[in-house]
Parts: C-alpha cells; structure tokens; sequence
C-alpha cells in the first residue's frame, strides 16, 4: 500500500475548501488533477472517502477518520521539515521524573538571557533516556548512568536523596531518616526511569518493593501511606504536594546529575548547557 503526502494534502484541501474546484485552486493544479489524486488514494486505502453529490461533498464515516489521520501526518512532517531546517534554532530537554528541581527557573531564565537565539524547551518523557532515545529531545537530564553506547553524558552536579512519605507517618516528625529506618517498609520504585534501587540497603535489610510507573502514581501511594520512596532532591522542588513530607536521607549517597546527548551528533548548544549546569548546581 502506497499513500503519498500529496494525496493526503488533496483530501484534506477538498474537505477544507468544501469541494473540488476550491481545492484545485489552492492547490494549485487543475480540477482534473484533483480527481485522479483522491481516486488514487481511495484506491490505495480500498474505500470510499468522499461522498458527492450535484451540491456538496462530505466525507463519509470512513472519510472522517481518514482526514483526522491524515492532518496528524501532515503536522508531523511540516514539524520535521522545520526541526531540519531551523538551523538549531531550538534545545529541547528532557526529563523523566523532574527537571533540574530548584535550579529549572534560574536555567530558563539565564538561557534566554544568554543564548536569545536558541529558544529552550523543556520535554517530559517518563523513559530511561528521557525521551534521547525516542527522538523527542536534543539533550536529556538523567540521574542513573546510561548503559548504551550510542551516547555520551556528563555530570553537571549532585543532588542529596530524600525520603518522600505520608505527612502523618512517624517518620515525618523527624529532621533526617537513616537507610535502616526504611528497611522495614515498603519502598516504591520506579524501575524504568527510577533512581532508587534496593543496592541501597545490605543483601539482608532490604525493604519490600512495589513497583510503579510515573510520578504522579508514586506520589499518590505515598499520600495514602502504603508505601514510601526514596529520590533526588529535586523531587521535592518540582513535586511539592499535599499530604507528601520529603526528609533528607543522610547516609545515603547523593545522586549524580547527567546531560545526555547522542554521540557524534550533539546540538550545537550542548557545552553551553553543560557550563550553565554546571554553575548552577556548583553555586546552588
């Protein structure tokens, strides 16, 4: 089956200009053209798109969800053809669970400020290279080391680990948690994007696990006191939330911060980011 950008680009004019003759003309081709285009594609996809009449012609039911797939399509390859020739206008990057926690505003800020001509953006992808992978993002905030070759990283800093519980545990009361006062809970782990592993705790003092896919899910069992969690601090700073409390772990060791980024092929703005990172969290 072979569907062509042009053939949907000549559904989608009939049905927005509400007819042939309209869509020839902002097509730019002729009535002819027109017809022989969509009665090639009905024949790719085996059915009827359009119904006509002497009158007006509409999409059938099958016409419908053709047009909405088809302005979809058409979306994503007019995105694509900028993304390709913006000449690294934009810096898109990701993250799993939290950005840069209470660094993200002064980041934002102090990129427009120095780099004006590359717009930032920031991407939420709950993946384990934070959307790197998927093609979503030009760099990626990643707080475990990525085992893959096809990209490089660099730690721009460290963040302290928190325990993240209901407001009215017993634990709550306190200033700071050890690792053994988890050990006899139940620790929510996220393993795809998570930071917390039971490595944390001695072969015979590890906690029970449950697992869980995305932060919002993690927050809302802890809330209820099922479980707790352990994370980075900048969990806290981006996840402030009702009936949660957030203790600093003390004898856990601190999580360190990468920027990730697909080897020989880095965006032109990536050490800049690095510099500004790195400066941020050495001056947090």
């Amino acid at each position: 089956m072979d569907v062509e950008l042009r053939q949907l680009r000549c559904l989608v004019a009939i049905v927005d200009e509400g007819g042939f003759t309209d869509a020839a003309i902002a097509l730019g081709v002729s009535q002819a053209a027109v017809s022989r285009t969509l009665a090639s594609l009905e024949r790719a996809l085996g059915v009827r798109l359009l119904r006509r009449t002497s009158r007006e012609v509409k999409p059938t039911a099958m016409g419908l969800r053709v047009v909405a797939q088809a302005r979809r399509v058409l979306g994503e390859v007019s995105d694509l053809v900028q993304e390709a020739t913006s000449g690294h206008t934009r810096l898109r990057v990701g993250y799993a669970w939290s950005a840069l926690g209470r660094h993200t505003p002064a980041f934002q800020r102090r990129w427009a400020q120095a780099h004006p001509e590359t717009d930032l953006h920031l991407v939420r992808v709950n993946s384990a290279t934070a959307g790197l992978a998927e093609g979503t993002c030009d760099l990626a905030v990643v707080r475990r080391p990525l085992d893959d070759r096809r990209f490089d990283s660099a730690i721009v800093g460290l963040e302290r680990r928190l325990c993240a519980l209901a407001t009215d545990d017993t634990l709550a009361r306190r200033r700071s948690i050890r690792l053994d006062d988890i050990g006899g809970r139940t620790l929510l782990v996220d393993r795809r994007t998570g930071t917390t592993t039971t490595d944390l705790w001695p072969p015979d003092a590890r906690p029970v696990t449950e697992e869980t896919h995305d932060v919002d899910d993690w927050l809302n069992v802890i809330s209820t006191g099922r479980g707790i969690g352990v994370t980075a601090e900048s969990t806290a700073h981006q996840y402030p939330r009702p009936g949660i409390a957030y203790r600093p772990v003390r004898d856990a060791e601190p999580i360190a911060v990468r920027l990730a980024w697909w080897r020989g092929d880095a965006h032109p703005a990536t050490q800049a980011a690095i510099e500004l990172l790195t400066t941020l969290y050495r001056n947090g």
